[in-house]
């Protein structure tokens, strides 16, 4: 609890994924990617309850072993591939506020597929939200110029041409105005921001800007990258 508000944090965390099956349950360092979302919740005492909305029996157990609690399943119509981040963590909050009997003020979701986050991130983006008032917080990184979208192409029938037109006056990379991609760290938001405008970003939306070497896992390249910047980072 922080400024007298509720804290949900809610790990969306489904069996089905194409790109690595059962992603969720994938090792990362020997710890389960779902596990080490659970073992991190445990150190920020500010969160009132965290959960895991899974529509996969293991899945849950593995949360519940982690220290994430799994009081329901996820319903079938919310576990398709084409399911937004807002339903699935509406559906959450309205289940948790139904068996807990609490409102809660403030949803975090922690993806499972964001590893390298730290305990620290998580607490600054909810700071941030409560104290700055914003509807939501997004943790961002810089996108590295090589991939700026200025920087982008399209083929139509094997005819290259630039994404934005705009990227035909791009000389140099200093021409390029920053921009910034979700890193998957953290998403914190309002009650208000979910149910009334069921919406993760709603009107105000803020951003963290982390600077840190960080991997959203999709594939096994991915989390073999992950795995060798945390080695990295920890030194000899």
């Amino acid at each position: 609890m922080i400024e007298n508000k509720k804290i949900l944090a809610v790990c969306p965390a489904r069996g089905g994924s194409k790109g690595i099956p059962l992603k969720n349950l994938r090792p990362f360092l020997g710890i389960t990617l779902v596990a080490r979302v659970g073992h991190l919740v445990s150190e920020i005492s500010m969160i009132d309850r965290a959960i895991v909305s899974t529509d996969h029996s293991e899945i849950a157990e593995v949360a519940r072993q982690s220290g994430l609690d799994a009081p329901f399943f996820r319903p079938e119509d919310l576990s398709g591939d084409q399911i937004s981040d807002a339903q699935v963590l509406i559906h959450a909050l309205r289940e948790m506020e139904r068996i807990d009997n609490v409102r809660y003020d403030i949803v975090v979701m922690l993806q499972p597929t964001s590893p390298l986050r730290r305990s620290s991130h998580v607490v600054h983006a909810i700071e941030k939200l409560v104290q700055e008032g914003w509807d939501s917080v997004w943790t961002v990184s810089e996108t590295d110029s090589k991939e700026h979208p200025l920087k982008q192409l399209t083929i139509h029938s094997d005819s290259l041409d630039y994404y934005d037109p705009d990227g035909g006056k791009i000389i140099a990379r200093q021409q390029l105005t920053p921009v910034y991609h979700r890193n998957g760290v953290a998403y914190v938001m309002t009650r208000r921001c979910l149910l009334e405008k069921q919406s993760i970003m709603g009107e105000k939306n803020g951003a963290l800007i982390l600077y840190e070497h960080l991997v959203s896992i999709d594939t096994i390249w991915d989390l073999q990258l992950a795995e060798f910047i945390q080695k990295t980072s920890e030194g000899p």
